[in-house]
């Protein structure tokens, strides 16, 4: 079986593949320049494995909360080809991939993604076994809301860009909390492939059609469609 899986939610174009398995990764740090580097990265990654695009069982994608254009950029790239295959796309919120960064390291595994405007994108996770389990759904909110959320919650361990962003205030509010570096920030391919492989064993996948980003900011503070 094989996997093909994207996350552009980020400043990193994560790229994850798995052949049964083998899992290869791939990150690479595009910043504003995404939507030129997308398909001649994707060729080039799949050509390096001798692929072609039909090879591809799934495919899989991050679906954000994150960069608005690099969400619709991403999303359209993986529709595209699946639809163009008539392939089904495990679509996976990136939060979810972002906290399997730490998913053995504490009681709580918080990710943190800023959302600018003095707000950040977060959901709450809780670790039974090695397994995460999220507690709360995914949130655009202040960091004075998620201290209140985290009130006699204990053994946290905080990662992503917002983390580091807030890092003084979060020290400053909570206790028992662990800030992850940079190594730990943005999502990883193999995170993407095995919460791919999740949802495909529990047939959770859609049609390409079916896939839609996860929006936290309410539709006033989106792109909204111009009559003529």
């Amino acid at each position: 079986m094989k996997i093909f899986g994207i996350d552009t939610t980020t400043r990193f174009f994560c790229l994850g593949i798995s052949d049964n398995a083998k899992i290869y990764e791939y990150n690479l740090d595009v910043s504003r320049m995404l939507s030129g580097l997308i398909t001649v990265t994707i060729k080039r990654v799949l050509d390096s494995l001798g692929w072609q695009i039909k090879d591809i069982d799934y495919f899989a994608c991050g679906l954000g909360p994150g960069s608005f254009t690099g969400m619709r950029v991403g999303i359209a790239a993986i529709k595209g080809l699946a639809f163009s295959l008539n392939k089904p796309v495990a679509g996976i919120p990136t939060l979810d991939i972002l906290a399997r960064n730490a998913a053995t390291l504490g009681e709580y595994v918080i990710p943190v993604v800023d959302a600018k405007r003095e707000l950040i994108y977060t959901s709450i996770y809780r670790n039974k076994n090695n397994k995460l389990y999220r507690v709360e759904p995914y949130l655009l909110l202040t960091m004075d809301e998620l201290f209140r959320k985290m009130k006699n919650r204990g053994n946290a361990v905080m990662l992503g860009d917002g983390a580091d962003l807030y890092k003084q205030k979060i020290l400053m509010n909570m206790h028992d909390v662990t800030i992850l570096d940079k190594d730990y920030w943005y999502p990883q391919g193999r995170n993407i492939i095995a919460l791919a492989k999740e949802r495909i064993s529990s047939k959770k996948f859609n049609k390409a059609s079916g896939i839609k980003p996860v929006y936290l900011y309410p539709k006033e503070c989106q792109i909204q469609k111009v009559s003529a």
